[in-house]
């Protein structure tokens, strides 16, 4: 009865988690699309007139980051994981290739720039780069092995990731309206700010952790049998 009732809440939450991030998607693609079609893209903070490579590097990076966001969803459908897995291993290699683009596309921006907001922005937002390459790497070398409960829990932590960007505009969104913007200013150096470097995906990546060590070995072993 209970897997009857997950089995047709899954298609709802995915739908309505894509509808949720698609605002952020579609104004993330539009500016990575603009800007590497037409070099220009003014209507983002990032952009650096002039700087040629940095420029390229964020545009990739918010275009595919806008790709694995909306797709992410996807790989969470049980119908689709057992009964299309064609499609499923099909939108994971495009994942893993968004993923790989987003991480390089902002980790040489970094480099070559550096982000709005100093130093700690930096460290912060490197570290997530570093992450997203390496827990995509990992994804995809433990579905090749055929390791199915390794498999999912590194596809969960690629998922952590993926919704980070639009968790860090959901986190500022609710701060400001409860406060106002308090502890935060345009140059990203408030005390709110400098927690926001790490806050929009180590707590997740954490909690995340927490139930998998929570969660029983047994109902993990049985789930790898039905596979």
């Amino acid at each position: 009865m209970f897997s009857r009732i997950r089995s047709a809440a899954m298609p709802c939450a995915v739908l309505a988690m894509m509808f949720l991030v698609w605002p952020f998607v579609r104004h993330a693609l539009d500016l990575g699309v603009a800007g590497l079609r037409d070099g220009d893209a003014t209507g983002s903070r990032l952009y650096v007139p002039g700087a040629d490579v940095p420029n390229i590097a964020i545009f990739v990076h918010m275009a595919s980051g806008a790709v694995l966001t909306l797709l992410v969803g996807l790989q969470l459908w049980e119908g689709i994981r057992r009964h299309r897995m064609r499609l499923h291993r099909l939108n994971g290699y495009v994942m893993f290739t968004c993923a790989m683009l987003t991480g390089a596309g902002g980790l040489a921006y970094i480099a070559l720039q550096g982000t709005i907001g100093g130093l700690w922005m930096d460290v912060g937002f490197a570290l997530y780069g570093l992450l997203m390459i390496g827990v995509a790497v990992q994804t995809v070398r433990r579905a090749q092995q055929h390791r199915i409960v390794a498999h999912r829990r590194w596809a969960l932590r690629l998922f952590v990731l993926a919704m980070g960007s639009w968790l860090y505009r959901v986190h500022y969104g609710l701060w400001y309206a409860l406060t106002g913007g308090v502890a935060s200013n345009d140059a990203f150096t408030g005390a709110f700010d400098l927690v926001q470097n790490f806050a929009f995906y180590l707590p997740y990546l954490l909690l995340l952790e927490l139930w998998f060590r929570w969660r029983p070995v047994q109902r993990e072993m049985s789930v790898q049998t039905s596979l």
